[in-house]
Formats: structure tokens, sequence, C-alpha cells
């Protein structure tokens, strides 16, 4: 069996992008003339990956007769240890041609975007040319038509939820708000006054928790498709997580690259999260959209563009939509991380007298503005309908078996380590700087460690003393909470303070 190679786990985990590994004096290496990043195919049964190709030194840890795979590109062909594999050189990405032409101004059709993501979903494609369609894609380079196409071509590609006809709400936040938690708590709500609210969320990705991380302190969020039927149509709303759905799975892949370049692009957003949307079958949905200077979208004239192009897409893809702006100028509620904004979710549910009333406003707010958009509700009472289910406690009782549902309901723990952080002068806070805040929070072991993050003591508005706690650095470890001190003591101006005397 010349042509093949024992396989080995390597155990690297190199998220979606599946990595193999080769001796440098491999056989087939040499034979197929195969170098670093080559793009190898390897088939292995019934099953093939392509993967990137990474050369291994003479280190003793490989040899030349083996081929080790990463984690993910092990778990994509089910291998099992012993396993002999072919490698080849794959076919070329035929998609490569409509990035080129997409880069020199030329306008794409569904089919063009289809191929793309067809060859995005099959690993043809390397970073480099990822980067390039994203690049020729960014600002306002996708006309209205082709984030529609982008949008199709996206849900096409995965997964489609379907209800049977019946109105499905659906939120969602485009993000960059440290604690805006409010997902759980609309869900609840909306839930709770008899509408169907199946909530599919993600993990973070560059925040401190995204609102996966923050249910699964609760409940357990890894559920398939029969799970999720079976909790929604038991208590008609859920929150889980919807990796495990293949929902628009090109999305992931597309934000893996876009993370890195930083770049802001309206209808590459638009079309992410309204092919999620249209995947899950959602019919009604109500975008939240937070605005401020250190917020994902900083002006009112972004907000703008990034409304008009949400409205102009989701008609021709068959959803209802409404945008809400919100105040994005701090963090909402007092956590950041999983754990810490899981209790404030709780907090708001019980009505304690110590609730972060901001975001059981926010909340209500959302929660009334979807209730308002169901079909043969009458306008202007969801705001009331949504205060009564949290208010009489329902809203409460539902969360709660909606976690029963799900695997069952588990209080959220508290960090061992914990550090103050205190004003460095008198006066009354103006802003507090969400990206910093965020960040301190992520150094303390958010959202890996689910305890970790960042209790906020005082908010925007507050007088404050010198010496006075402004927040609380919680973190499973001594050196994580040192090094998300150190940081924060080299960013004192995260709470910007209009020092004067009282």
């Amino acid at each position: 069996m010349t042509d093949t190679l024992a396989l080995l786990p390597a155990g690297i985990d190199t998220y979606r992008q599946p990595v193999v590994y080769m001796h440098e004096d491999c056989h087939i290496c040499r034979a197929e003339g195969f170098a670093a990043q080559t793009r190898v195919r390897i088939d292995l049964r019934d099953r093939w990956v392509i993967a990137t190709l990474n050369v291994v030194g003479r280190a003793g840890w490989l040899t030349a007769d083996s081929a080790a795979l990463s984690v993910s590109a092990w778990s994509a062909l089910l291998a099992r240890p012993g396993d002999r594999a072919r490698f080849s050189h794959p076919e070329p990405a035929l998609s490569k041609s409509r990035i080129r032409a997409k880069a020199y101004g030329e306008r794409l059709s569904e089919a063009d975007f289809a191929s793309i993501i067809g060859d995005t979903l099959e690993h043809r494609l390397t970073d480099l040319e990822l980067a390039a369609f994203i690049t020729a894609c960014a600002g306002e380079r996708l006309a209205d038509a082709e984030t529609v196409a982008l949008t199709r071509a996206m849900q096409a590609a995965g997964e489609t939820l379907d209800w049977g006809g019946r109105t499905v709400l659906d939120k969602h936040c485009v993000g960059g708000l440290p604690g805006n938690r409010t997902t759980p708590l609309v869900v609840a709500i909306v839930a709770a006054a008899g509408e169907l609210i199946p909530k599919t969320s993600s993990r973070a990705i560059t925040s401190p928790a995204g609102t996966a991380d923050t249910m699964e302190v609760m409940a357990p969020v890894t559920l398939d498709e029969r799970a999720l039927r079976r909790v929604v149509e038991a208590e008609g709303g859920c929150v889980i997580w919807g990796g495990a759905l293949n929902l628009s799975p090109a999305d992931d892949h597309f934000i893996q690259i876009e993370r890195p370049l930083n770049f802001d692009s309206t209808g590459q957003m638009v079309a992410s999260v309204l092919s999620k949307k249209a995947a899950a079958g959602s019919t009604h949905v109500l975008i939240d959209i937070p605005v401020g200077a250190t917020a994902k979208v900083r002006s009112a004239e972004a907000a703008d563009a990034l409304v008009a192009r949400f409205l102009q897409v989701s008609a021709p893809i068959g959803l209802r939509l409404a945008v809400h702006l919100s105040d994005g100028s701090a963090p909402v509620g007092r956590g950041i991380g999983p754990a810490l904004e899981a209790s404030d979710v709780l907090a708001v549910l019980r009505r304690e007298a110590d609730a972060p009333n901001d975001l059981r406003e926010k909340a209500l707010d959302l929660a009334g503005k979807l209730l308002d958009l169901a079909p043969g509700s009458v306008p202007g009472t969801g705001h009331a309908r949504a205060v009564e289910m949290l208010d009489s406690g329902s809203a409460e009782a539902k969360f709660l078996a909606i976690c029963s549902a799900q695997g069952g309901f588990t209080e959220p723990a508290r960090a061992p380590h914990r550090v103050e952080i205190p004003a460095q002068s008198d006066g009354t806070i103006s802003s507090i700087d969400n990206r910093v805040i965020a960040r301190i929070a992520k150094l303390a072991g958010a959202p890996r460690q689910k305890v970790a993050g960042v209790q906020l003591v005082a908010q925007v508005g507050d007088r404050v003393c010198k010496g006075q706690p402004l927040y609380e650095i919680h973190a499973a470890s001594p050196g994580e909470a040192a090094w998300a001190r150190s940081y924060a003591e080299r960013h004192a101006d995260v709470f910007l303070i209009a020092e004067g005397p009282r």
C-alpha cells in the first residue's frame, strides 16, 4: 500500500480548518510534489476532506510512513488510529475565477456566490483566497441585489428548519456591547406570552461571552434538531447553540477571516445575520443595533445605512423585520462574562430588588417590540404584555421550564479570585469604554472560564470618590486575575471620570 499512509490523531485544535502533518521524508510528499501549505485531498473509505499540509522535520514524533490529522480533519473523516488513507491533489477550486471577477468590480449572481460557498465548505479555498473574497466584498462593495443573492446562497448551503407555516419570532443583536444579555429574558417573556421563539445563538468569537456561553452556565445548549423540536413543542421557546444544526455553515468560515481583518462590511453583516434567521425558520425578526462611540456601530450615519440594508434584504427572502436602535455608550447590566451575565439574567427574572434596571428595561423594550411584530397583535400593547409576563413571575417559570426541557437548570457558580479596581479621582463617571472593559474580562479568562469576567460596581452617571471600587475582576486562577489587573491598571481611563468636588 505504497500510495497510502497510516493516520494518527495529532490532537491539535485548528478550529474548522482541517490540517494534515507529514514528515519531510514522506515518499508521498516527494512523489506528489507536496510542499508546506499545499492543499491535499485525503480519502478514507467513503469520506474525504481537503486539508492544508504542514511539513514536520526530523523531530521524532512523526514517522515518514504516517500522517497526523488535526482535530477537525480527524472528525471529518471519522478516522480511527491505524487507518490508512490515500492522498492526492484536489481538483482546483472553480470559484477562484469568480473571486477575481469580484475583486475587479463585477457583480456576482446567486450561482457565483453558491460556487464560492461550496468551495469554502469543502476547504478548496485557502485562507488567502477567502481573505481576497472578503476584501472584495468589504465596505459598500456589495449591491443590494448581491446581498440578497449572498444571503440566499448562504442559507441554501445548510439546513433550514420548517415550523409548519407557524409564526416564528426571533431577535438578534449586532453586538459590540458587553453584558448585553437580553436574549434569555426576551425568549422567556415572549414564550410566556404564548408566542413561538426557537432561539439559536452563537458562542463568543472575540467577546467575553456569547448568548450560548451564558445560557450554557444555566442549562445544556448543544442540542440536535430532534431535541430542539422537543423543547420548542413543549415550551414554545429555547436558547441553544446553533453550531450543532448546520444553519448557514459558511458564515463561521467567513467570520474567522473577517475578525482579524477588522473589516466593516454592511452587506456581509446583513447576509450573515439574515441567512441564519431564514435558516432557523424565523418569520418575524427584531434586530437590535446598539450605537455608541465604542460599540460596533459607532455613529447615527452608520446605523442608518445598516438599517436600510437590513430592510432592503429582508423582504426578498421572506422575512418581516423591524429594527431597534439602542444606546451603545456603555455596557448593559453589571456582569461581563458567562456566569456573571447569567446571574444578571436570573436577578431580573426573579424580580430581585437590586437587579440591573438597565438590563430589565432593555429586555422589556425588545420583548415588547417583538410581541407587537407578531400577526394579530394590537399595535403598542407589546410592552405592557412583556411587563405583565415578567412582573407576574410567568417569565421566570417559563425560563426554568425551558432550562429543564433542555437538560436541567444549574445555578451560576462564583469565581474564587476577585480583585477590586478603584477610582483614581473624585468625580462623575461620564463613559465606559466597551472595548477596553471587554478586553479586561477576556484577560481574566472569559469566556473559556465560565466564572471569569468583570463585575461593574459603578455605572455611567454615578458620582465616585478616589479609592472607591469601580469594578471587580473575577478569575478562576490567581495568574489570570493578576494578568487582568495589570492590564486594567495600565488602562485606568476605561472609566472616564469628570473630576470635580461633590
